[in-house]
């Protein structure tokens, strides 16, 4: 079964709830209807053996990360509609499935096709599209059978295949607190820009211990410039939380428990330890990445997990004094990917061009605030650089929206309904 082209009834449904919150046309609603079903129209398809596959958009691959936002907004149906809660509890299933083939891969085929970044030197197979590892492609599935579970009552994606992933996520995490002497993981792309390629062949920036877990990558698929990735580590710390919970509530599987919660204790401590930075204007704030010699990265990237973000992960609060400070630098040009133009202002990435700032961004910019006059300015701010297509895209210019990258990028559309959701008062349980 495949739900391309068959949208749920249910989807209607939540449609006409967010319209009766908005202004009669008003436009917000529309491009809340086509997002939501551009991405259940054109990039969610069900297979025969009960997992379901999720394509990008505009890249017919599956990544763990985007797969698993995509489908976030449609776990407020998941309780109402068995055809919504097969459908992610499936996807599940395929990302765990996918995950036992190689944890240190951040995107997969349909099918064993070779497709992808075959060339690239690490150890490829036919099944994945490219190995860039990446902390929060190990976290995002977890979340996803969590927030399944906390939504719905659904348990089935919590399966043996689950909690052997689980397992093995552990053990490459706690590997990978000791990458310069542990880890066999090297990555390198030739003929390719500098962020698509690991340094000393490989291998990365040299790190020392710090308790935290290292990454190659950042969630926009750039390399890190210090290997301790601090928003994919606090996301860790929350979902180790979570597979705590399933281990003692699900599996009654004290040694699964017991591991999760002492390695998610040493990245936070590690986190605590490591990384934050004093700062002369903004106070006590958390770096995006920092080697545990010495070395931080003072930033934000538009890519969730992020600094931005942390509210929405579940780390933290919006209220906790050292987030506070943190907004405030990653939202000003102190910020090196903070942009301002005449279109508008707000973070990118070096992933895009500089001055470009990410709808992704403005979406959890509006999500982590407490004030919702800045969510209305942000969902007029999101509508008025659609470029008049009804849908938003990857980044696009401070200066001139109708220059842009990506115009079918599932990922950014669905977090795009997360924010409308949030404004008219309907949120995902977590």
């Amino acid at each position: 079964m495949k739900l391309q082209n068959e949208i749920p009834k249910s989807v209607y449904g939540l449609i006409e709830k967010v319209k009766e919150k908005l202004p009669e046309e008003s436009k917000l609603a529309k491009m809340f209807e086509d997002c939501i079903i551009n991405t259940i129209g054109t990039t969610i398809s069900q297979k025969t053996d009960g997992t379901t596959f999720v394509i990008t958009g505009d890249i017919p691959a599956m990544w763990l990360r985007d797969s698993a936002a995509q489908v976030r907004p449609y776990l407020l149906l998941a309780a109402e509609d068995p055809q919504i809660n097969e459908m992610i509890s499936g996807l599940v299933r395929r990302q765990m499935s996918y995950i036992l083939l190689d944890p240190y891969a951040n995107a997969f085929n349909e099918e064993a096709n070779g497709n992808g970044h075959q060339s690239d030197l690490t150890e490829m197979s036919p099944w994945i599209w490219e190995r860039k590892y990446e902390i929060d492609s190990l976290a995002y599935p977890i979340q996803l059978g969590y927030l399944l579970w906390k939504n719905s009552g659904c348990v089935i994606q919590f399966d043996e295949n689950f909690r052997k992933a689980a397992y093995e996520i552990i053990k490459l995490w706690k590997t990978e607190q000791y990458h310069e002497t542990e880890s066999a993981y090297l990555f390198q792309r030739l003929n390719a820009p500098l962020t698509d390629t690991l340094a000393r062949e490989g291998k990365g920036t040299e790190t020392a211990y710090t308790g935290m877990t290292w990454s190659g990558f950042r969630p926009s698929d750039d390399c890190c410039d210090y290997g301790y990735l601090i928003p994919a580590n606090m996301f860790a710390v929350v979902v180790l939380r979570y597979l705590e919970e399933i281990a003692k509530e699900i599996y009654a599987d004290q040694e699964l428990a017991s591991a999760a919660f002492d390695l998610g204790g040493e990245i936070n401590q590690g986190i605590q330890t490591y990384g934050t930075y004093n700062h002369p204007v903004y106070g006590k704030i958390y770096a995006y990445e920092t080697d545990g010699r010495g070395n931080y990265n003072l930033m934000d990237d538009a890519n969730v997990p992020s600094l931005l973000a942390l509210p929405y992960l579940g780390y933290t609060d919006e209220k906790d004094e050292v987030y506070r400070n943190t907004r405030r630098f990653i939202l000003s040009e102190d910020n090196p990917y903070y942009f301002k133009g005449k279109a508008a202002a707000g973070i990118g990435s070096p992933h895009t061009p500089k001055g470009y700032i990410w709808h992704i961004a403005l979406s959890m910019q509006g999500l982590t605030s407490l004030e919702h006059g800045e969510k209305e300015r942000l969902l007029q701010l999101i509508q008025n650089t659609d470029a008049d297509t009804g849908l938003t895209h990857e980044g696009f210019s401070a200066d001139d929206a109708a220059e842009f990258t990506r115009p079918w990028f599932s990922w950014s559309n669905m977090l795009f309904s997360e924010l409308i959701l949030d404004y008219c008062g309907i949120r995902v349980l977590k």
